[in-house]
Parts: C-alpha cells; structure tokens; sequence
C-alpha cells in the first residue's frame, strides 16, 4: 500500500488496430495505371485503369473512372465507364453518370441519375471477375429523369 509504485507499460495486442484513414485523390490529379487500397478511397481526380479497395470507394463529383473497380462499399458521384464489383452496397448518387456493367449485393439509385448499365445483383453475386461473371437476374438500366 505505502510500498514504491509499480508503473506497467502497455502490452501491444496480438491483433493489429484497423487504420481508419481515407485515401484520397484530388480534383486535377490524373492516375493511369491501377490502385490497390486497404482502407476508403475518395477519387475527385481522373483515374484511367483498375481500382481494387478492400472498403469503401467514393467517386467524388468532379471524380471520373474509366477501368474497373472492385471494392466492399460504393458511392458514386462522378462519371464511371467501366465494370465495378461491389461486394455489399452499391449507392449511386443523383450527380452520377454511370456506363458499363455492375456486380452488386444491393444498389441504390437516386432520382437524376444516368445509370446506363447492364446490371447483375443478389446475394449470389460473389464472383466479381469480367471474364467469368456469375449468373444471377440482370437488369438493363435507363437515363432516370427526376
């Protein structure tokens, strides 16, 4: 009790801390070639080839992707013309011009919208691969007017 102080230095634990950091490309940047990311990526930028992301991508308004995307979670904004793959949830904003084809579990669109695409969702979706898409319902989707 009156003895001399123990002081205890923290012991790191055996599992590595998740990085909650964004990524995050600029309006004026211009990538050609492929992004591999662990964490969120905000593209506001113009990226010309793939985009691979194990979470969250965000297409910012004045963001353009012309390639594919692969990724866990999707906010589109700007313009996309390519395939993108969405493990979980596909959410396509009013500003977005969207073109080419799209693998999701779930998708929303807003009102205003262009989103035309051909369309493959469902739970089945796993397979996110251009040359060997799974087969689930396809959808074709039109230039939405608000």
């Amino acid at each position: 009790m009156f003895g001399k102080k123990e002081t205890s230095t923290p012991t790191p634990t055996s599992q590595p801390r998740m990085n909650s950091s964004i990524n995050s490309l600029v309006k004026g940047t211009n990538v050609d070639g492929q992004i591999i990311s662990e964490n969120d990526i905000r593209i506001d930028g113009t990226l010309k080839g793939n985009l691979t992301c194990k979470a969250k991508v965000i297409l910012g308004p004045t963001g353009f992707i012309e390639g594919e995307i692969n990724c866990t979670n999707a906010i589109l904004e700007g313009r996309l013309e390519g395939i993108i793959n969405v493990r979980e949830l596909l959410t396509v904003r009013q500003s977005a011009v969207v073109s080419g084809d799209v693998n999701t579990q779930k998708l929303v669109v807003d009102a205003g919208a262009v989103f035309n695409v051909s369309c493959k969702m469902g739970d089945t979706v796993t397979n996110y691969s251009s040359t060997n898409p799974t087969k689930t319902g396809e959808a074709k989707g039109s230039k939405r007017q608000s």
